[in-house]
């Protein structure tokens, strides 16, 4: 079992940063492929990072390539988002996930979630 808890979400201007955190317990969180996906009001659940268990391989949603950076700390049981270059169209609820196994592009995929951090970027 794992739980997972985001932070650092807020209220950015456009062009602004902002670094999400998400906190996972359990011991085991180094044997975890982990990811980020976010939720914008009246849309689909979207993909937007994954990091595989050694921090070795990440993989980028097309909308955030260049911008944004997830990294992992398994001493500190951490997965981040950094995001740079925020726009308008970055505003969602941001999600982290956990799944055993290799990373995925795949909502369905993920066997852990936390319960989101909301960001709203102004224009």
């Amino acid at each position: 079992q794992v739980q997972l808890v985001e932070s650092g979400g807020g209220l950015v201007q456009a062009g602004g940063s902002l670094r999400l955190s998400c906190a996972a317990s359990g011991r085991t969180f180094s044997s975890y492929a982990m990811g980020w996906f976010r939720q914008a009001p009246g849309k689909e659940r979207e993909f937007v990072a994954t990091i595989s268990w050694s921090g070795g391989n990440t993989y980028y949603g097309d909308s955030v390539k260049g911008r944004f950076t997830i990294s992992r700390d398994n001493a500190k049981n951490t997965v981040y988002l950094q995001m740079n270059s925020l726009k308008p169209e970055d505003t969602a609820v941001y999600y982290c996930a956990a799944r055993r196994g290799g990373t995925s592009y795949g909502v369905r995929a993920y066997d852990y979630w936390g319960q989101g951090t909301q960001v709203t970027v102004s224009s």
